[in-house]
């Protein structure tokens, strides 16, 4: 049976049975959960705390699936010592920088990571991301591809790979040999008004999931052409929403992939 989960950023100042309570309601049995400061358990508490709310979820039927945090050392330990296989990151540097000295100074920084990988058990996933960075899958697969895949993953993610013009097949081959999660959401671009000189100025527009410019339906069957058969992630991300919308927005959402995943 194929496994869903969703990212819990929207709702992570709920306080733990509460939030048992949306992913459950939404129709989830596992989530992404953002290891950061703000969130149930922060980073710094990581060791301690992460453990206790595994066991926590796991007793409302839920389960985490991978973490979004930062890969220090104490959160490979955290990650092991909860069963977590993995950690989600990105590489997003500033703007307007040069960005090969950028990506060589990353790919230094990834390579120390995979001692850690190694002597925890813990993989880091690295995720596209629109913008600054590695936007496409392409520009992904530069970093991750230098890496044996059983430390550190490609994460494609719909959602961006469409804002990037991506043919959802191509960009899915490009990373099948380190692909490590599928992230399902949906954007695309809205006309924001335009610049002194004239010029038209865009911004992404997070929608519900058949109103994106990636087509969810040619992911989904490509996909499982290529064998992938890890978690559906759905990051429940959506422009101007309430918690409450987005938790509906994220059923819905869930209900069609289910759909598409189930049927092909």
């Amino acid at each position: 049976m194929a496994s869903y989960s969703v990212f819990t950023k929207p709702w992570r100042d709920r306080p733990v049975p509460e939030l048992i309570d949306i992913v459950r309601g939404m129709g989830y049995n596992a989530i992404e959960f953002p290891l950061r400061d703000g969130s149930q358990v922060s980073p710094a508490e990581a060791e301690r705390k992460l453990p206790l709310l595994v066991k926590e979820l796991k007793a409302g039927g839920i389960r985490i699936d991978d973490v979004a945090s930062t890969p220090e050392e104490r959160v490979f330990a955290a990650c092991q010592a909860s069963g977590i296989p993995m950690i989600r990151v990105m590489f997003m540097p500033p703007e307007g920088n040069d960005y090969i000295g950028e990506e060589e100074r990353y790919l230094r920084l990834v390579d120390s990571w995979a001692p850690l990988c190694r002597a925890y058990g813990v993989k880091v996933g690295i995720q596209m991301h629109y913008g600054a960075g590695a936007s496409n899958t392409a520009e992904m697969m530069r970093v991750v591809g230098r890496f044996d895949p059983d430390h550190i993953g490609a994460i494609w993610d719909a959602g961006h790979s469409g804002l990037a013009g991506e043919l959802p097949e191509q960009a899915i081959d490009l990373c099948m040999s380190h692909l490590a999660l599928v992230n399902f959401k949906a954007a695309r671009y809205q006309m924001t008004g335009r610049a002194a000189d004239g010029a038209a100025e865009f911004a992404p527009y997070f929608c519900p999931g058949p109103d994106g410019q990636c087509s969810w339906p040619r992911a989904v069957k490509h996909l499982l052409k290529r064998g992938y058969r890890g978690t559906w992630c759905m990051p429940a991300e959506y422009t101007g929403l309430t918690q409450q919308q987005e938790a509906e927005y994220a059923r819905r959402d869930l209900v069609w992939l289910k759909s598409l995943v189930e049927t092909c």
